[in-house]
């Protein structure tokens, strides 16, 4: 992002009158508002703070509620750095406190939002009426789609990482396993075995795999899920408890696989953000396609084979803003745009080149130096 400092690029056009010039320059918004979430909160912090500096704007930055000493960390980082008083603020408090300000005050002129489709709507609503500009990263419902000719041994370490890595509390997770019927059982058999020897306990200790969930609402949250999932009919493999007992002191779940499930179940639809991943079959490769496109959510998608004209071809159909081949839906390299379509945001992108696009406004200029009055071609 420091490097897009110098690549701040517009246009130069030919203008269609003689002796005047016409080029395309970004300039700053002004005041903007971040408003970022829990899980990573020093990563999506960073994406959103660097640009809007690098583009020239003023910030006030609120961090989620269950993560400000990370978050006051980094402000303090970035002034021993140089960043000059005044241009970078940090407010800390709840939604109603710290963010609904944002929102009100008619100095912020942009909001830029991560977190959940339901508070992200209500942001989308209000700031629309004030004509602020919104940006938003919201859930998702990501699946990786495993075909008959898949490499099953990199299929289960993919699903692994993506659906359990972070105890499944990332916008990307792979929550998802959409299988190939002659393929599934196989699947499922060797991922609930791999499962089960998941080490939960502190995230600071290298030896475990599955740290804790962050707060007692979403243990309970996750736990509901499981409950559902179960009334609806999916089987349970393996998990769907928490660990009270063998795990004191912290908020553990037991990292659950459902099979059995279809894709019109709450736990194939709606998203968890917990240790819990569903294998959900399928005939073909057009049938993994429509059932990965049928969520309101549009985020990551993946799908492994060694067909490669299968994998353009999901390159194509498959409706996520992140595709990967052979890899699970986790692992976004920042010099590539992040983001997601439907119900996942409202268009705008983060990371790569694109960054900057979302906190500055264009500005069209035309420079004449005929010396007289020339109209346009629409006036002549």
């Amino acid at each position: 992002i420091a490097g897009e400092g110098r690549r701040f690029f517009g246009q130069t056009v030919p203008s269609e009158l003689q002796n005047k010039f016409a080029m395309l320059v970004r300039d700053s918004i002004g005041v903007v508002g971040l408003i970022t979430p829990w899980n990573f909160p020093l990563a999506i912090p960073s994406w959103k703070i660097f640009p809007a500096l690098i583009a020239g704007n003023g910030i006030v930055f609120k961090p989620a509620e269950d993560t400000p000493l990370v978050a006051t960390l980094f402000v303090q980082i970035l002034e021993e750095a140089g960043v000059p008083a005044g241009v970078l603020n940090m407010v800390t408090g709840f939604g109603p406190e710290a963010g609904q300000p944002l929102l009100d005050d008619p100095r912020v002129r942009m909001i830029s939002f991560t977190g959940s489709s339901e508070v992200g709507r209500l942001i989308g609503e209000q700031a629309g009426r004030q004509l602020k500009r919104v940006s938003l990263e919201l859930g998702g419902k990501n699946a990786i789609l495993v075909m008959e000719d898949a490499d099953l041994d990199l299929v289960i370490e993919g699903a692994l990482w993506g659906g359990f890595g972070t105890s499944g509390q990332r916008c990307t997770a792979s929550s998802r396993l959409i299988a190939h019927r002659s393929v599934a059982a196989n699947v499922t058999e060797a991922l609930a075995e791999r499962v089960r020897a998941l080490k939960v306990g502190d995230g600071l200790d290298p030896a475990v795999q599955v740290g804790p969930v962050i707060n007692g609402e979403q243990l309970e949250r996750i736990h509901g899920y499981t409950g559902i999932g179960k009334g609806e009919g999916a089987r349970l493999v393996t998990g769907g408890s928490v660990l009270a007992d063998e795990l004191d002191g912290g908020y553990f779940y037991a990292p659950t696989l459902f099979d059995r499930v279809t894709p019109d179940m709450r736990i194939a639809q709606e998203e968890i953000f917990g240790p819990t991943v569903s294998v959900i079959s399928v005939d073909d490769f057009e049938d993994a396609v429509e059932v990965a496109n049928n969520t309101p959510y549009g985020l990551s998608l993946a799908i492994y084979t060694r067909d490669i004209n299968r994998a353009f071809r999901a390159i194509r159909d498959l409706q996520a803003g992140l595709v990967y081949v052979n890899a699970p839906t986790i692992g976004a390299e920042i010099q590539l745009p992040f983001g997601g379509i439907k119900g996942t945001g409202n268009g705008h992108r983060e990371a790569g080149t694109s960054a900057v696009e979302q906190f500055s406004e264009l500005k069209s200029v035309y420079i004449d130096y005929s010396g007289r009055l020339q109209r346009a071609q629409i006036d002549v």
